[in-house]
């Protein structure tokens, strides 16, 4: 997959959150280039069963499938796990306890407690060699969101807590931690970003943001931000709707 391509080589990927149901629109946009693709199942209206066959899509389309669960709990990411997302995005992340918490849900021992069956997608319904999945299943991508004041004040304990592989960070959620709500582009909400991704280096972590305007997404890209979800696919389908509505003056 290209998303692991690019990581490899440092470079930053972008994709968009997913709020369909159908997984042609998945597959749709993974052919249009994106690296990952963000099923949501926080705000989304899927079921673990529908997830299934978006996940498929994705695979099919060479996209990154990654699903953001609903809540930092062993039973939503053990499922999206076992479902064969190479991806889980856990939302409201705000102490190292809860960072913790979210690497045990998702990681096999050593290095967690995730719960073992192996007769599950993840593991071709136990076609695969039981160890090389165990090893497989540890090297999935885990993606904490950190929202809120509390969030930022616990920022560096949360980066020391060992099997994160992106730290990503709402800018709406920053600013209004920093007391500029709305203002993405604020002096004080870019130098916490460049404090953010330099930290994150530091640690080997990946850093990541929200963004749906392409001069943001390209003014994170210019700071080192690596993981770029920009905007919601019935977001991007409506405001091409708009702009080809408006070309034509109908």
């Amino acid at each position: 997959m290209r998303f692991l391509e690019k990581i490899k080589k440092g470079e930053s990927v972008l994709g968009p959150f997913s709020k369909t149901s159908d997984p042609s629109m998945i597959e749709a946009m993974g052919y249009a280039g994106f690296d990952f693709i963000i099923i949501d199942m926080e705000h989304g209206p899927n079921t673990v069963l529908n997830a299934q066959n978006l996940i498929r899509a994705a695979e099919v389309s060479g996209t990154f499938p990654v699903i953001r669960v609903a809540d930092n709990n062993a039973t939503d990411i053990g499922k999206a796990l076992d479902i064969g997302a190479k991806g889980v995005q856990v939302p409201q992340i705000t102490t190292a306890e809860e960072a913790r918490a979210a690497v045990s849900h998702a990681k096999f021992s050593p290095l967690g407690m995730r719960g073992v069956c192996r007769f599950v997608r993840a593991a071709e319904f136990s076609n695969k060699d039981r160890f090389d999945y165990f090893q497989e299943a540890n090297r999935q991508f885990l993606i904490l969101q950190l929202e809120g004041q509390e969030a930022i004040a616990n920022f560096e304990d949360i980066i020391s807590v060992e099997g994160i592989d992106v730290i990503f960070l709402g800018p709406y959620d920053l600013s209004q931690a920093l007391g500029v709500s709305g203002q993405i582009n604020h002096p004080l909400v870019l130098e916490k970003m460049r404090y953010v991704i330099e930290k994150c280096k530091s640690k080997n972590i990946k850093s990541g943001v929200f963004t749906d305007r392409v001069q943001d997404a390209k003014r994170w890209l210019d700071l080192g931000v690596d993981y770029i979800s920009f905007s919601v696919d019935v977001g991007i389908i409506q405001e091409a709707s708009k702009t080809i509505i408006h070309q034509l003056s109908i």
